[in-house]
């Protein structure tokens, strides 16, 4: 199975220069991962459904999701005047339960953690969706939640996947999690996290995949170079057999 995940900048290049929600989709359908995680989809917006052309009539995570992906699941984090974005999870597979968890830190920054739970053939598999806060004492807070969500609603022995943007150019979060269990697929294989940013030109080490109770992960291929264009972050992508 494949797991993708990427940040989609609300459908926009880097620095927001052209609007590329068509073209990601069509790279999302020529990858075609089983499980999509995304962050900063935008579930509304008034003022870009106005002025934007090409703008869908659906959700981003709606049109994205298309006919390949059946199930979708969305948590809201960003709510504002003209809309909303937040994280979403694409799934060939059927999601039977949803939530988002606010790990908010008092400011400008609204952040969650969507927890899914997909049902395999053979057995359930978690899937949590993750983008965390700029400054490290908010994301050090939020690896504690994640860590606390992990320990109190995921049970040992069933498969867990946790992936997104985890703004760790610090690259601290690999010992945090490493306490309830997690692993990151790029670390275990190459020993060190992928680099993910500015996709024009990658150097940061910003978005993981962090897998627990699988039975078998890899990385996947590198992105091709179509990516650097349709967003200001590169997928990264995993192999795994749960």
């Amino acid at each position: 199975m494949m797991l993708l995940t990427v940040n989609a900048h609300k459908g926009f290049s880097s620095f927001k220069r052209r609007f590329m929600l068509q073209d990601l989709r069509t790279a999302l359908l020529q990858a075609a991962p089983d499980i999509v995680f995304l962050q900063e989809v935008v579930g509304a917006h008034k003022g870009y459904a106005q002025t934007q052309p090409g703008w869908p009539d659906l959700s981003q995570y709606e049109y994205l999701a298309d006919t390949v992906w059946p199930d979708y699941a969305y948590g809201r984090n960003a709510v504002y005047p003209e809309g909303h974005h937040g994280n979403a999870v694409l799934s060939r597979y059927p999601i039977i339960s949803a939530t988002n968890h606010d790990v908010s830190i008092a400011g400008p920054e609204p952040r969650g953690l969507l927890h899914c739970v997909l049902q395999l053939p053979s057995r359930p598999l978690h899937a949590v969706c993750v983008h965390l806060g700029l400054r490290e004492s908010h994301r050090h807070q939020q690896l504690r939640h994640l860590c606390d969500l992990v320990a109190r609603r995921i049970p040992s022995g069933e498969p867990l996947l946790v992936a997104g943007d985890f703004n760790d150019w610090r690259q601290r979060a690999n010992a945090l999690l490493a306490d309830c269990g997690l692993q990151e697929v790029h670390t275990r294989h190459f020993g060190r996290p992928a680099r993910s940013f500015p996709a024009f030109w990658p150097i940061l080490r910003l978005d993981r995949i962090y897998v627990r109770d699988v039975c078998h992960s890899s990385p996947g291929e590198r992105a091709s170079r179509i990516w650097s264009r349709l967003s200001d972050h590169v997928p990264l992508v995993a192999e795994f057999e749960p």
